[in-house]
């Protein structure tokens, strides 16, 4: 689940630890602005013990809102990139396994200019970090040598690049000899067209990955419910099974082989009849029933 870290970085822990989840995400920093106040040794101190203690892994960070990598205005290009730089040194200094970002908007420039714009502004912002052991390869993965960061499919809203996994693939081959890897949001990927809510659309979908980036490059799903239906670019989330991918949809998921062993973090909505708790209750139920049986080339007989 994505806990809030308000009160303190180790409150997150303490909730998520509440809750019974396996994993945990959460931001570093308030999400919303571009002032940050640094950490001081006590605070990583105290969150690095109570995470070890608490066994969750993997342990996601998501960037601040604000970041554009794909902006070609110079003065929120140039915010952007410290912003970037500042989540990347302070996910190193917590000792998170993985840092999700979204690629970014590319306003009227178009979306290959876009692209080429967040490359280049990632490796910018990673020049002379050390984000993983020195012995480990741009190819492996899994989080485990040190920090790795992971690109997320959008829902095509605006201008935003990133929402078909072709540009995803492409962005991927321009970064490839750093860490840099795919956090695949359920959400997200419905709106902007990919459709997972039922049998022969999560078929084409897992086609769709294996004919681009690939799912050994995917290391973390974002699973969220959507409010927007199918090819609608909007992104709003919804909790799990009440939304246009519903109950039907999640339990393909859960059980498709595919899937089954990569992390899930809740972004789910959080009100007055449901939170965290409930979805996470949601999830595992349709997790735990299959909907019949799935062949180990993850696609149903």
């Amino acid at each position: 689940m994505h806990a809030s870290i308000a009160g303190g970085l180790v409150n997150a822990i303490k909730s998520a630890d509440e809750k019974g989840c396996d994993c945990l995400q959460i931001f570093a920093r308030n999400p919303r602005g571009w002032l940050v106040r640094p950490l001081t040794s006590d605070e990583i101190s105290e969150f690095r013990t109570a995470r070890e203690k608490s066994g969750f892994w993997p342990l996601a960070i998501h960037s601040v809102y604000l970041i554009n990598l794909a902006a070609t205005d110079p003065i929120l290009r140039a915010r952007s990139r410290e912003a970037f730089r500042g989540e990347i040194t302070r996910s190193i200094d917590l000792g998170a396994d993985y840092l999700v970002v979204h690629p970014g908007c590319a306003g009227a420039a178009g979306a290959e200019a876009g692209i080429a714009e967040a490359v280049k502004s990632m490796r910018e912002c990673m020049r002379g970090l050390r984000l993983r052991g020195a012995a480990a390869s741009a190819a492996e993965a899994g989080g485990k040598n040190g920090l790795t960061i992971l690109l997320e499919n959008t829902a095509g809203q605006g201008s935003s690049i990133g929402s078909r996994f072709e540009q995803i693939e492409q962005m991927l081959e321009l970064l490839d000899n750093i860490p840099v890897d795919v956090c695949l949001d359920t959400a997200h990927t419905l709106a902007s067209g990919y459709e997972i809510s039922s049998e022969p659309g999560l078929r084409s979908t897992i086609r769709a990955i294996n004919e681009t980036f690939g799912f050994n490059r995917i290391k973390l799903i974002h699973c969220n419910d959507s409010k927007a239906p199918l090819n609608s670019r909007v992104d709003r989330h919804q909790h799990i099974g009440l939304g246009c991918i519903g109950d039907d949809g999640f339990r393909r998921i859960a059980h498709n082989l595919k899937f089954r062993n990569l992390p899930f973090i809740l972004e789910t909505p959080v009100d007055k009849e449901r939170d965290y708790a409930w979805n996470l209750r949601q999830i595992r139920a349709l997790a735990a029933v299959a909907p019949d049986f799935v062949s180990s080339s993850g696609v149903r007989e």
